[in-house]
């Protein structure tokens, strides 16, 4: 079963419920870690939960040493290279100057756990179109966001390499699912459809640039994906999580669009453009299969379906 006492900071956020779903079917405890309070429902569902900000390192120290887990999961970050843009210094203190303080807490408080840096795949920025990018690949990050997460990955390594702390890392590549906010492109094309569906909206749907590709899997099939690395990574090694397939953002909407129930149209709003993109991004998840046995089992179309449902659930109620 691997460890059985697993502290997840950003607990709160879309990856971190899903995980606490996740590790408690699995019979094991989920304790969480956050700058607030957990929603009540979640609270519920987690065997113990400690206040921290990631930007205090004595604060992550004692929560660590009061919650004594054997395996600790990284969620909590700034999450958003379009924020990023506006806001690079407070992002690279919280993902950058974040990470590095719960690997110093761990060193400290809690040596011998487990600990999964998740990162993210933007920092390997723009790839040839047709190619699948693996671990070995330099970082060519184009946001705050990307560069900031660089750092923090090379931090895990040295943490580990030097220190010999228990960490694996990942380059998580794009990942959808319900409960995301709707700051990004699925969600938010799920939202607007359910308002026009409502009656709410003209049926015009607003995206940013879809001119991308990129390599989705549902947040589900994710989870699953770390806990699978906490228990058969390798220490010290880097784990590209995603499903090895590229699709470009277009389809993606295109085919969310095709589930509304009435004709809709899309239009690009400039102001939902980033300053900047990676055209093409696709990768090669042959080291996690490999060490993991792990791979998605869900198609894109279920996780679309299920996303368009969430917000269609909202609207009713909203």
């Amino acid at each position: 079963m691997g460890p059985t006492r697993i502290l997840i900071t950003g607990v709160s956020g879309f990856v971190g419920a899903h995980l606490v779903d996740r590790i408690a079917a699995d019979g094991r405890l989920a304790l969480g870690l956050g700058e607030a309070p957990a929603p009540a429902a979640l609270q519920a569902r987690l065997a113990g939960e400690w206040i921290a900000d990631v930007r205090e390192p004595e604060a992550l120290a004692d929560a660590l040493a009061a919650a004594q887990p054997d395996a600790i999961v990284h969620l909590a970050g700034q999450s958003s290279a379009a924020f990023s843009f506006d806001h690079p210094v407070e992002t690279y203190r919280v993902n950058t100057q974040g990470t590095w303080n719960l690997l110093e807490a761990v060193r400290r408080a809690v040596p011998k756990a487990r600990v999964l840096v998740v990162g993210t795949s933007e920092v390997y920025g723009p790839q040839p179109e047709g190619s699948r990018v693996a671990e070995d690949a330099p970082f060519r990050p184009v946001s705050p966001y990307a560069l900031s997460k660089a750092a923090a990955d090379a931090g895990a390594e040295a943490y580990a390499r030097v220190f010999g702390l228990d960490v694996a890392r990942t380059r998580s590549f794009a990942h959808i699912g319900p409960g995301q906010t709707d700051r990004f492109v699925v969600p938010t094309v799920a939202r607007q459809i359910a308002e026009i569906e409502a009656g709410r909206l003209e049926p015009v749907v607003r995206v940013g640039n879809l001119m991308v590709t990129r390599d989705l899997t549902d947040v589900r099939d994710v989870v699953a994906a770390y806990l699978a690395l906490l228990e058969r990574g390798r220490t010290g090694t880097a784990y590209n999580v995603c499903r090895g397939e590229g699709m470009p953002l277009a389809a993606v909407v295109g085919r969310l669009c095709e589930q509304a129930r009435l004709p809709v149209r899309i239009e690009v709003d400039p102001a939902r453009v980033r300053p900047a993109d990676v055209p093409y991004l696709v990768g090669d998840p042959t080291r996690m299969r490999r060490d993991t046995g792990w791979s998605p089992v869900r198609s894109l179309d279920q996780t679309l379906g299920d996303v368009l449902e969430e917000w269609r659930a909202r609207a009713d109620t909203g």
